[in-house]
Formats: C-alpha cells, structure tokens, sequence
C-alpha cells in the first residue's frame, strides 16, 4: 500500500493550473456504445475529491446515453506542457439533483441558457434553428433565474485505477499506477 492517488493527482493538478495556458481541467472521457463501438470527447472536470471525478452534461447526449448503458468510463487528463498525463478508469453514478443544482447555479448565465436551446447530440438542421432556440430561451427566463433543466447533470466517476505518466527525455518515461484493493491502493510501475 502507498500513499493515496487522490494526492498525487491533486499535486499535478495544481502544477497543471500553474503552467497550462487553457483549461488544466479538461479531461477526455471515454464511453462504449451499445454496439462495443467507442467515443472519446473532452469535457472539463468540475468537481473532485476521494468520492471521484465530477462533468457536468446532457443526459441524452451520446455519452450519457453511452454511460446509462455502460458506466464503465476512462478519463484522460494531458498536460503538454509539463510532459504529463493521467489516467484515471472506473464506474460512473449520476449526481444528486442537489448537486446538479448547485454546480448549474454557478455557470454564467449564457451557458445557462445555451442548456435549455441545445439538444446536444442530436442533428442540428441549421445553425439559426440553434439561434432561434437560445432566443426562445432567453425570451423564457427573462427578468428570473435560470433553472437546471431536468435533462442536465452530471456524474461522477468513482476510480478503481489511475496511471500517472511522466515524459522522460529518448521516451524512457516514467509510469506509475494505482490499482484499488480490498483496502486501500496497490502501486506499481509498468514499462514505457
């Protein structure tokens, strides 16, 4: 047993925030389809901590679709600058309502909006059928708060598996893993 990979990540993390010129926290999430097909997108972490890895979405989307079916999800955090990625594997559970509320309430308001005007994922005639949506929208919640709507939330992803890697000069990189036991983590290295 060794220490917590929760740490370590937190460690890259701060050091990512300090030398990433965008978005330290975006990560790539990884889901399989019902047809063992898979997808890989970049969505941005917005919560974490021992419990798991926290992204904000749509339910229909094709990933939500792709997690309500398999919840087997790998996220990829790379950080170029400082020859660096992770890799995090696990199951993932929606979040409460109270926790979708609670983070949707912090977005700027036109990201707010643009929850009720999208139906991510779907075929999107034109881009003015979009624009019209975001006008109808915005027309909707005028002068109010704009409320979660009930097809947006979000999951957190609980690790049984995380893989920091470190770039190495002549590819000799450096890899260390975690792997969750009965209590605790167990910890390796593998080969470059």
């Amino acid at each position: 047993m060794s220490e917590s990979p929760f740490k370590k990540f937190g460690e890259w993390l701060a050091a990512a925030e300090g030398s990433e010129p965008n978005d330290p926290n975006a990560m790539t999430a990884a889901t399989v389809g019902a047809d063992g097909r898979p997808a890989a997108r970049v969505v941005l972490l917005k919560r974490w901590d021992e419990r798991g890895f926290v992204f904000f979405s749509h339910l229909p989307s094709r990933k939500g679709r792709e997690m309500a079916g398999n919840p087997q999800v790998a996220l990829l955090f790379h950080w170029k600058s400082l020859q660096r990625q992770v890799r995090i594997e696990g199951v993932v559970a929606q979040v409460s309502d109270a926790e979708a509320d609670d983070y949707f309430a912090t977005r700027p308001r036109q990201s707010q909006i643009g929850a009720w005007a999208s139906a991510q994922s779907q075929p999107l005639p034109s881009r003015e059928v979009f624009e019209a949506r975001i006008e109808q929208a915005e027309a909707r919640f005028a002068g109010v708060a704009v409320t979660r709507p009930d097809y947006w939330s979000g999951w957190r992803l609980a690790p049984d598996y995380f893989e920091f890697w470190q770039g190495v000069d002549f590819r000799l990189h450096d890899r260390l893993v975690f792997t969750k036991a009965a209590e605790g983590w167990e910890t390796g290295r593998l080969f470059p």
